[in-house]
Order: C-alpha cells, then structure tokens, then sequence
C-alpha cells in the first residue's frame, strides 16, 4: 500500500476509514473536513443512508493535498483551489521524486555492470 507523503509512519492499510480517524490523521476537526468537503469537490467520501461519511486512500491522498496548501504552505481556500486546478496540468512532485529515484537505481546498475565489463 502506499504511504502518505506528509505521515511518513502512517500506511493506509484498511479500505475505508471513518471521519474522526482521518480527522486524527491530521490533526485536525471533523467540522474541518466536512468543511473542506462542501469546498473541494475532489474530496468525496461515500456516505450510507445515515450519511456517515467512508473515506477511501483516495480520499485521504486529497485532502492530504489541501492539508499541505492550507495548512503548511498558508493559502488561503481560494489560493488552494486554483493551485489544485493548475496543478493538474503538470506532472506530480512524488511522480518526479520516484522517477528521479529510478533512474538513479538505474545509473549505479549500469555503472556497475560497466566495470564489470572493463
């Protein structure tokens, strides 16, 4: 399973978690969430008909998102809004990270198997 970017330690294992287990994920309110919710239309947990709220990592992945802008890097709801929509457009900073990593794997792989072959 993958591993949040921001809570290292924490990795998702279950399909479905409730509002108060993400809220305590990050520290913050469920009021915040449900907040974020009616704010960011890339946050949609699935509710049953009692209409509590399942989040799935994907789910968690976006808030995480708007958790980083807003509560790190300061933006305000709107500024967060229109980097998400900008961000879209250009590729993922851990999509780069892991690309990078990669090829470096890849570099050390071939300068060994070039000695090897002097």
């Amino acid at each position: 399973m993958r591993k949040l970017l921001k809570i290292k330690n924490l990795e998702l294992t279950k399909l479905y978690y409730q509002i108060g287990e993400v809220a305590a994920m990050f520290s913050l309110s469920t009021s915040t969430l449900r907040y974020w919710e009616s704010e960011f239309s890339n946050i949609r947990p699935k509710k049953n008909r009692r209409g509590e709220r399942s989040y799935q990592t994907k789910d968690i992945f976006e808030i995480e998102k708007v958790y980083i802008l807003v509560k790190e890097r300061g933006f305000t709801i709107e500024g967060a809004k229109k980097e998400l929509a900008t961000s879209k457009k250009r590729p993922d900073h851990e999509t780069n990270l892991l690309v990078t990593d990669k090829l470096k794997q890849l570099k050390k792989r071939l300068k060994t198997l070039l000695t090897k072959l002097s």
